[in-house]
């Protein structure tokens, strides 16, 4: 399974380069590894990004802005889902992987399952 995040590397927002940097920060840090996938220099993944957000996630005007994230072909969701998904320590199941053991997420899930 590849993480594939579509970034925009010519973005003139600030806000969007923040979070682009935060997305693929946190998953270099944790040896998750990703594929760098470029809206503005391959018109192919600004399609394929377009089309395969799902219409509940879409914006009410205009496209969906990067950072966008998918676990292969599923849709995992957008920045701020991400940043929710890693305020809860639940970054791993938000990106459909198993967490590592010993990781806050594993420790949570674990203790679920001991209730």
């Amino acid at each position: 399974m590849v993480i594939k995040v579509y970034i925009a590397s010519s973005s003139g927002s600030t806000s969007i380069k923040k979070q682009q940097q935060d997305v693929k920060g946190f998953l270099a840090a944790n040896k998750i590894e990703f594929e760098e996938c470029d809206i503005a220099a391959d018109e192919d993944n600004r399609k394929w990004m377009r089309e395969h957000v799902p219409e509940d996630f879409r914006p009410a005007t205009g496209n969906p802005l990067p950072p966008q994230i998918f676990n292969e072909d599923r849709y995992c969701g957008n920045y701020e889902a991400f940043f929710c998904a890693r305020e809860d320590h639940a970054v791993y199941a938000f990106l459909g992987l198993t967490a590592p053991p010993g990781s806050k997420e594993a420790e949570a899930l674990s203790k679920k399952t001991q209730m």
